[in-house]
């Protein structure tokens, strides 16, 4: 069914990316990574432990690599990973369920606060220590207190940050939540915890979507349910953090906050307002959600094509090491709350 969603996505795309991203030069490009996009989909359907984005951004990574002459799509490329990526982010919040976001979040929210805090302060403290760039150690402290790639999504336009920021943040969260998806479920039954205990710290302690469902389910169906729960009300935390990236950003000046300010992420909370309301048809809903996480692999393709194979594996020691140690401050600080409120 969601290969009719994502067929349909792409023919109202087309009149979009003609109109502009809105000019027609901008086209040969977009349309490029729209049809790239429908392989990394497929292959993150086969392997859902890996993902649509990282099989995205591998897919755009590879082919710039292999292949130089992109001039004539250069120009829509540059459109889908930054216009395409915000649209996306705005259409993943017909998925969020505010209600059911903050009945779990009486539990889990201030948990997701202070690891939140945690991740970010571990990713700024070692990232001035080892001298890494500022946009890629915040994209990695983002990714890892709220939600993966789709953080580092919303992030990214705000920062400004290069597409070789954003592909590093990305494949150092993508190790880790594989790491998380089969390291999680063992320690859980190697501590005897609950289902309820162990939805709840694989919700707040794994950062990616599909590794908080590989995780809780491969534990036990009540574990997945709560911790898929965790997860949307963590992910619901994207909002002011981005707003406060913003604004730090910005400076004092009201012009400069008006031009750096977010606006897709309010729009984010239309859509999550809109679809808690129940005034669309589940259907419709889903179809927008759907159509965001495609678009989501789509900027994916696009930013993939903006990286060089060898700068990107040269600068990887550093966000890995900061991500291994955020990833474990996450993971401890989480377990050692939930045991102080069970």
């Amino acid at each position: 069914m969601e290969i009719v969603y994502i067929l349909a996505a792409l023919l109202l795309t087309l009149p979009i990316a003609t109109l502009s991203f809105y000019r027609r030069e901008n086209l040969a490009g977009v349309l490029l990574c729209l049809s790239l996009a429908f392989f990394a989909w497929y292959m993150g359907q086969l392997l859902p432990i890996m993902g649509g984005p990282i099989w995205g951004i591998l897919t755009g990574l590879v082919i710039t690599n292999l292949w130089k002459k992109q001039d004539a799509f250069s120009k829509g490329i540059k459109v889908a990973s930054k216009r395409i990526l915000q649209m996306s982010i705005v259409l993943l919040g017909f998925q969020m369920d505010l209600v059911k976001v903050f009945e779990m979040g009486r539990t889990s929210l201030m948990v997701s606060i202070l690891t939140i805090a945690v991740a970010l302060t571990v990713a700024l403290v070692l990232g001035k220590i080892l001298n890494s760039p500022s946009n890629e150690k915040v994209l990695i402290g983002v990714g890892t207190a709220i939600c993966g790639g789709s953080a580092i999504a919303a992030t990214a336009p705000v920062l400004e940050a290069s597409d070789k920021e954003i592909a590093r943040a990305l494949t150092t969260i993508f190790f880790f939540n594989l790491l998380a998806a089969f390291i999680f479920p063992i320690l859980g039954r190697a501590m005897n915890m609950s289902d309820t205990m162990f939805g709840i710290w694989a919700g707040v302690a794994v950062n990616d979507t599909s590794s908080v469902v590989a995780a809780g389910y491969a534990y036990s169906d009540m574990a997945g349910d709560i911790a898929v729960i965790v997860k949307l009300t963590r992910s619901i935390m994207i909002i002011p953090i981005v707003l406060c990236i913003a604004l730090m950003k910005s400076g004092k000046t009201k012009a400069n906050v008006m031009k750096s300010f977010p606006w897709f992420i309010l729009a984010f909370l239309l859509a999550s307002v809109i679809n808690t309301s129940g005034l669309l048809p589940a259907d419709m809903t889903v179809f927008w959600s759907v159509m965001g996480r495609f678009f989501i692999v789509t900027a994916m393709v696009a930013i993939g094509f903006g990286c060089d194979i060898k700068e990107l594996i040269s600068g990887g020691k550093r966000p890995l090491f900061i991500g291994l140690c955020c990833s474990l401050s996450v993971g401890a600080v989480a377990l050692l709350l939930i045991n102080m409120i069970k």
